[in-house]
């Protein structure tokens, strides 16, 4: 259905015109776009070069036809912006682009038949990331579906407890497979859809979970019933996960439900009930879930050897020793014969062998930079459910990266979910290309500034710490 836009005649005056497609409105946003693209795939493409040249000795065959493809792909990708989201934020996708490259280049230097799996996940991310877009014409319309997107999540995380579907490696009930070919983690899609439930709901009653209205003696206090519905549906969900042993999702969820109470009402007494609710958690879990039990162990003591839990990280820590400062070099490193799981779990080893310390320190700062793009997404959107939908989707990225990156390197127990963007798991990067789309059609929706009339910027809040 064709969608109502605006564009600008030359003497400055604007028109309404019924085709997006059609807009004259000038595209610097776009053009910025497009030169962080191609920066983005030059960098993948000498990277590439390079690990080859250091494992092989020459280069790959039909290099060139690689270059096209990832060039191609990022082509196609911007023109897709340029149509549907002309005046999103420009750096979030040549961010996620470039973690792209630069995990398909580890992968490639280690696993290269996963290589071929990971580049097929990579188009068919892009292509649901056009969808997205083509969907979700409006931000404003995830908000009416509210529950049913509630019921898809349940039913998503609950899909791997099945009988015949159903698969459980590595101790984790985490995937359902259909047939011997195709098999995909449904909570990766369901992360996405409880950050737009919990973002829709706590918009719609910010100012019952803000401000005191039930009374006790002679002081007003919060009433606690609007928390409850929410509550049981945290709760639920967190039971699901650990029956599923998934203790990484456990804790994104967490976060992300605590944090955006924060977010939304500002009030510090929130941040304390989520510390008691991270204590009993905890407690219960380390006595009721094995995985959590061993993963806490590994952590305090990861030495002893002789079972072999702790080892995986031992020898991770050992790669990342011997990288140094500048990293022993794309294509010379050692981490892929003694490091397993180093393409998935831990990645981030195999970055910070061969590139060094300022190679892992780049993949912090892009997060750290993808964090901020997300955040400013949500400062200047125009609505509530705008604003919490986009702090939401930026939380999970955020913490997600910190969460494995932290575990790496022994700052928090070892979850083992996946570095977003950079490690091999097709769910996970079909996800978060879906992420960010619905964060870059929040973005759109803003605008130029002048679009709307009004000579003075778009402003949202001064800091998150301010309640919506």
């Amino acid at each position: 259905m064709a969608t109502t836009a605006f564009d600008a005649t030359a003497n400055g005056h604007i028109r309404h015109s019924m085709f997006p497609s059609f807009q004259r409105i000038p595209k610097p946003r776009r053009r910025t776009e497009l030169g962080l693209l191609v920066f983005a795939w030059a960098i993948t493409c000498l990277l590439y070069l390079l690990a080859q040249m250091g494992s092989k000795g020459r280069l790959p065959p039909h290099t060139l036809t690689f270059l096209g493809i990832v060039l191609a792909l990022t082509l196609g990708v911007h023109v897709a912006n340029r149509w549907l989201v002309p005046h999103s934020n420009s750096v979030l996708l040549p961010l996620a682009a470039m973690l792209n490259g630069i995990g398909y280049v580890e992968i490639v230097r280690w696993n290269p038949p996963a290589a071929q799996q990971q580049a097929t996940w990579t188009l068919l991310g892009a292509l649901l990331y056009v969808a997205t877009l083509l969907v979700v014409r409006r931000s404003r319309d995830l908000d009416r579906y509210r529950y049913l997107i509630l019921g898809m999540a349940i039913l998503l995380m609950l899909a791997p407890l099945l009988p015949v579907i159903g698969t459980s490696i590595n101790g984790a009930r985490l995937w359902v497979h259909f047939g011997t070919l195709f098999q995909f983690q449904p909570v990766e899609i369901a992360k996405i859809l409880l950050a737009i439930f919990f973002a829709s709901y706590f918009a719609d009653n910010k100012e019952l979970l803000s401000v005191p209205t039930a009374r006790i003696r002679d002081r007003l206090v919060l009433d606690p019933r609007p928390l409850v519905p929410i509550l049981i549906a945290w709760g639920f969900s967190i039971v699901v996960l650990g029956a599923e042993n998934d203790i990484g999702f456990a804790m994104l969820l967490f976060t992300l439900f605590i944090t955006l109470l924060w977010v939304t009402t500002g009030r510090f007494s929130y941040i304390v009930l989520g510390l008691v609710l991270l204590a009993v958690g905890a407690f219960l879990a380390a006595h009721f879930f094995t995985q959590f039990h061993a993963r806490i162990s590994i952590w305090i003591d990861p030495w002893p050897l002789a079972d072999g839990r702790g080892s995986q990280l031992v020898q991770s820590w050992y790669a990342l020793g011997s990288g140094g400062v500048g990293g022993s070099g794309l294509g010379l490193g050692n981490a892929g014969l003694y490091v397993s799981f180093l393409t998935s779990d831990l990645i981030y080893t195999a970055v910070a062998e061969e590139l060094g310390f300022m190679g892992s320190a780049i993949l912090v700062i892009i997060f750290a930079l993808m964090v901020g793009a997300g955040l400013h997404i949500a400062q200047r959107a125009r609505s509530d459910f705008a604003r919490l939908c986009a702090t939401a989707l930026t939380i999970i990225l955020g913490f997600q990266a910190f969460f494995i990156m932290a575990g790496v390197l022994r700052i928090l127990p070892f979850t083992g979910i996946t570095l977003p963007f950079v490690a091999r798991g097709g769910s996970s990067l079909v996800a978060n290309y879906v992420m960010i789309a619905l964060l870059l059609r929040i973005s759109n929706e803003t605008g130029p500034d002048w679009i709307s009339g009004s000579k003075e910027p778009v402003r949202g809040r001064k800091s998150f710490s301010e309640p919506l």
